[in-house]
């Protein structure tokens, strides 16, 4: 069984954010009551301020993006829960500048609605406030599921789009027109070939036989509605590629990809799946514009990977990408 190195009677959650705000004390800072995170290095041009946040369980998301070009306040909440209202409220308001606040959140409902009281609490206050909402998973887009696309990887890139935007002093409007038109334009399916450990439990939240894979798993282990059989790399890229293509209709740009480990699969996995993936998009017709590669929206300790495709379809876009952006978890590119 695996263990988790978490004290005792603990989800994680406070050991772990004072852990993360000592460890980065020069560029984030912590509010323990309630609870939330704001960046300390801001951009003078933002005029309104991208607040984020969700169940953690899934670091660094969000606080490892907390800097300039990207967020400015995170609400986190308990392992794989929304964050409350509260949190949310008290994080916006730290950080709102004269042209208002931003919420970028992922399709959950939970988070929807927390968003959503926390958006209603800050107009009342006087406090213009936009929301982009996230939605990228292919997994659950059907008919028969009532919430829609879970949102997944593609975050990651929608705040650092965004984040650009705003230090060059995009105002509330235009960050929520570029902020659904990136969300149209971007999709991703996930793996697992086992599952992640309960902080409740200590146990596996469910098993597979060797040479089995979860398609369509969720980050919060969310079992999929497809087990198959694992036969080679190349075929398995060429199925999520398949569905998340499928899914965007025709590309009108070059494709900005993430390879987002889900917590424990290795670099040397995660480098040789890009390369298949560039292959493949390449033999598509698809140019690979720039591609991350990295552990940054996790399951836990789940051993599995996504992929994400943007169509960058606007010039601007790229410009966007390109611009510098500085927080803890944030890497350069091969831009």
């Amino acid at each position: 069984m695996p263990q988790l190195f978490l004290p005792p009677d603990s989800d994680g959650l406070t050991p772990s954010l004072r852990g993360f705000a000592r460890a980065h004390n020069a560029q984030v800072t912590l509010s323990a009551d309630p609870v939330y995170l704001t960046a300390l290095d801001r951009s003078p041009d933002r005029r309104v301020a991208l607040v984020s946040g969700g169940g953690s369980g899934h670091e660094p998301l969000h606080a490892g993006f907390l800097g300039r070009g990207l967020l400015d306040a995170v609400a986190p909440g308990e392992v794989f829960a929304s964050p409350h209202n509260r949190q949310v409220y008290e994080a916006s308001r730290a950080v709102a500048l004269e042209g208002g606040v931003l919420h970028i959140v992922k399709n959950y409902t939970g988070d929807k609605i927390n968003f959503g009281i926390a958006a209603e609490r800050l107009r009342a206050d006087g406090i213009r406030v936009g929301r982009v909402l996230v939605h990228d998973d292919v997994a659950t887009e059907s008919d028969e599921t009532a919430t829609g696309r879970r949102g997944t990887g593609a975050t990651v890139l929608v705040e650092k789009l965004l984040g650009a935007a705003a230090d060059r002093g995009a105002d509330l409007d235009e960050l929520v027109a570029l902020g659904e038109a990136l969300a149209e334009r971007v999709r991703s399916i996930a793996v697992a070939s086992e599952s992640l450990t309960s902080v409740h439990t200590g146990e596996r939240i469910f098993e597979l036989t060797d040479g089995e894979l979860e398609y369509g798993v969720g980050i919060h282990g969310e079992r999929a509605a497809t087990t198959m059989p694992y036969t080679d790399l190349d075929g398995l890229v060429a199925r999520m590629l398949d569905d998340i293509l499928g899914s965007l209709g025709t590309f009108t740009g070059d494709a900005l990809v993430l390879i987002n480990g889900l917590g424990s699969a290795s670099p040397l996995e995660l480098y040789a799946i890009l390369d298949q993936a560039a292959r493949q998009l390449d033999e598509r017709g698809i140019a690979l514009g720039a591609s991350v590669v990295g552990t940054l929206v996790s399951a836990l300790d789940m051993h599995g990977f996504s992929i994400t495709v943007l169509d960058m379809g606007e010039p601007d876009w790229w410009d966007l990408w390109r611009q510098d952006a500085d927080a803890p978890a944030w890497k350069e590119t091969n831009r």
